[in-house]
């Protein structure tokens, strides 16, 4: 599997959940089936085979978690070198004369309200390695994108 590239707060966030859901999360879903075989017949329980499919979702889910957590890397904001890296924040000018200001973050960390997209993203991987000043074309899915790197933090 690929590295998971995440912030520090990234990783607590993903220890945090993986923790809820080892523990309280896996109790209500065991407690599910608990009170699904409770009801008799377990030939004719539609409830007990829900619980039971929902246990093993959960079950899988706590794989891909812990899979994930495994491969991650903590990234760390790189000290301004007028290039962009990972954790960069930008401020860019389109085409149209427009402003944009965004930080490139992990996929899990993207935030379009705040301005936050992903490094992979097609514009952020086209930024990555950029010098201040320069103007990046990109092709995106709407044509061609043109952006000049006004600023790098």
């Amino acid at each position: 599997m690929n590295k998971n590239y995440v912030t520090k707060a990234g990783y607590q966030k993903m220890l945090e959940e993986l923790n809820y859901m080892l523990g309280p999360g896996m109790q209500e879903a065991i407690a599910m089936i608990a009170d699904a075989r409770d009801k008799g017949d377990l030939s004719e329980n539609a409830e007990y085979e829900a619980a039971k499919a929902y246990h093993e979702a959960y079950s899988k889910k706590i794989g891909n978690l812990k899979e994930k957590v495994d491969n991650s890397q903590i990234i760390v904001p790189i000290e301004n070198d007028g290039k962009i890296h990972m954790l960069s924040r930008v401020r860019i000018k389109n085409q149209n004369g427009q402003i944009l200001n965004w930080t490139l973050v992990p996929e899990n960390e993207i935030n379009i309200r705040e301005g936050k997209i992903s490094f992979n993203s097609p514009v952020g991987s086209a930024l990555l390695g950029k010098n201040l000043g320069e103007t990046v074309a990109i092709e995106v899915p709407s044509g061609k994108l043109q952006l000049e790197i006004l600023e790098i933090n």
